[in-house]
């Protein structure tokens, strides 16, 4: 008869501080700029130009000498001469003097003299003897209407940093600085298994005793939310030696392995032996929270084993604090942690717990202020709670309980991150 295990919780804090202590930065591929979007800068964009790269004109109109319009008033406009016109990517031949004009189209360079440009809105134009002219009622200010050059970025100055998400407007700065092809940071692999022999596909019809196995999609899910690659191994089969030989041979593929399930105490539960017999260094296995009390995590040959709860929101919430972290730090992020604010609470929790409690919650803003309230079942078998939720609810361990209207912490889920836990 095997001796139950006894484990000693570790603070949450405790445990995500000796996660993170593994944490590692991924390499950096090179794909197309087409390729792009969604992935995460593997340098630092710099403009190795200014942008713009010569004073150019932001509107269609006249470039013109502001120092012509002095005298110019409603009652006494003074007249130009229109002696060239430019679109934009051609430059002007001829140089202003006084009273002239060169009609200029948005994007073009300021023509040598001019010292402003004013919107064709703003001027009457006459035709005389094939000859055009135009007639400004007010005054203009030098440099009115002229973007200088670097003014938009000048060069060598770091537009957006390594780590960054590669968004359509961060896009549109690679194409301004020629990256037809973007260093990115390549994707850590997470190798998953799943473990338990009541598990069905999701396409199985059910059988007396079984269960669809929810953890899995639910988990590639948060892996691809957080940047990384998931590969999922399947099953694991109710039996030891063959669990080893499929971890094991998994652990070679990856860069991170994740299984669900199999990592309590019980006659079946085999993770606890694989870590055992592969030699790996178990950092801990029993965290002081709820739900997902269980979850364990242990490094091999720089290769991080998170053993997660088998129910699916302990499954969830165990993600959420020591796996996503580490997969957006190998992003480069410097902000990998969910982002934590202040709500009220709306309801009562008057049991208390020993644990932390992380509760699937909703958010709402109420006069400037967020409001959160519990989604659903507040069980770590729940399902149906993790479909609203956008928060999680940190109602620490320790106390009496909580009441509505009481200031607690929050997690934010759909928010991007923080620097600290």
């Amino acid at each position: 008869m095997r001796m139950v295990e006894r484990r000693k919780p570790l603070p949450v804090q405790d445990a995500i501080d000796k996660v993170m202590q593994l944490s590692f930065e991924s390499e950096t591929e090179i794909v197309t700029l087409r390729e792009s979007d969604g992935r995460y800068l593997g340098v630092d964009l710099k403009s190795d130009h200014d942008v713009p790269p010569f004073d150019r004109s932001p509107y269609d109109g006249f470039a013109i000498r502001a120092e012509d319009t002095g005298e110019a008033n409603q009652e006494n406009p003074v007249r130009f001469k229109v002696i060239e016109e430019i679109g934009a990517g051609t430059v002007a031949k001829k140089t202003l003097h006084r009273g002239e004009a060169i009609r200029i189209m948005t994007g073009a360079p300021i023509p040598n003299g001019a010292t402003a440009v004013i919107m064709f809105e703003l001027v009457r134009e006459e035709v005389s003897d094939n000859t055009s002219y135009i007639y400004i009622k007010r005054k203009v200010k030098e440099g009115e209407n002229i973007s200088k050059q670097g003014e938009d970025a000048p060069r060598g100055k770091v537009l957006v940093e390594r780590g960054a998400l590669v968004t359509p407007g961060v896009k549109a700065l690679l194409a301004t600085f020629g990256y037809g092809e973007v260093p990115v940071v390549k994707k850590p692999e997470v190798g998953l298994f799943a473990t338990g022999t009541e598990l069905l596909d999701p396409s199985d019809d059910l059988e007396p005793g079984k269960i669809r196995n929810s953890n899995s999609p639910m988990i590639e899910g948060q892996i691809k939310a957080a940047g990384a690659k998931p590969k999922y191994y399947g099953v694991l089969e109710d039996d030891f030696e063959k669990c080893f030989s499929s971890v094991k041979h998994a652990l070679d593929h990856v860069d991170i392995l994740i299984t669900t399930g199999g990592v309590s105490v019980g006659d079946y539960d085999y993770m606890p032996r694989i870590y055992e017999k592969l030699g790996a260094t178990v950092l801990f296995n029993k965290v002081g929270m709820r739900p997902g009390s269980v979850t364990t995590v242990a490094e091999w040959n720089g290769k991080i084993l998170f053993g997660l709860s088998g129910n699916p929101s302990a499954c969830f919430v165990g993600f959420e604090l020591f796996v996503r972290p580490i997969l957006k730090r190998a992003l480069y992020s410097k902000t990998p942690y969910r982002l934590k604010s202040k709500a009220l609470l709306q309801k009562d929790f008057p049991k208390p717990n020993p644990y932390t409690r992380f509760v699937r919650s909703k958010t709402e803003e109420v006069e400037g202020r967020i409001h959160v309230s519990p989604t659903g079942l507040d069980k770590s078998g729940s399902v149906t709670s993790l479909v609203e939720a956008n928060a999680l609810t940190v109602l620490p361990g320790g106390t009496r309980g909580f009441k509505a209207g009481d200031v607690v912490d929050i997690l934010h889920l759909r928010e991007e991150g923080s620097s600290h836990p």
